[in-house]
């Protein structure tokens, strides 16, 4: 695989909302990644996760047009059968803390594909997940 980060719901809905608190940061940090030339990679579950908070709070518009921005500029990937049986491992191993199985399954995803994850979800670090900063 190319030089890349996977991306998590946060920064790809910061990116295209100017009313969230981290629009700026992601829209800076989308021009570091292509300065840098690292390819954003989306997992599945990010994908369905980023569009629908998109649907929601943006409209199906808005959701349609990043849609079609993200199939043509980022990499998808499909977790493994055995990365969602990992993830559920995970999430139980931190039954004080609210990681999703979204989270869960993409730092699983970050462990095996040897990538680093772009966030701003501190429970990342408490996954041991390397993010990207």
């Amino acid at each position: 695989m190319t030089r890349a980060v996977l991306a998590d719901t946060g920064p790809l809905y910061a990116a295209i909302d100017p009313d969230d608190q981290h629009h700026a940061r992601a829209q800076a940090q989308l021009q570091t990644l292509a300065d840098d030339e690292l390819s954003v990679v989306i997992a599945y579950p990010i994908l369905l996760e980023a569009y629908t908070l998109i649907r929601y709070r943006l409209g199906s518009g808005s959701a349609s047009a990043w849609l079609e921005d993200v199939r043509t500029g980022s990499a998808w990937v499909n977790p493994s059968p055995q990365d969602y049986r990992d993830a559920a491992a995970l999430v139980g191993r931190f039954p004080d803390q609210s990681i999703t199985l979204f989270d869960a399954t993409l730092a699983t995803l970050a462990s095996r594909l040897g990538l680093s994850v772009w966030t701003y979800d501190h429970h990342f670090d408490t996954m041991r997940t390397d993010v990207w900063r």
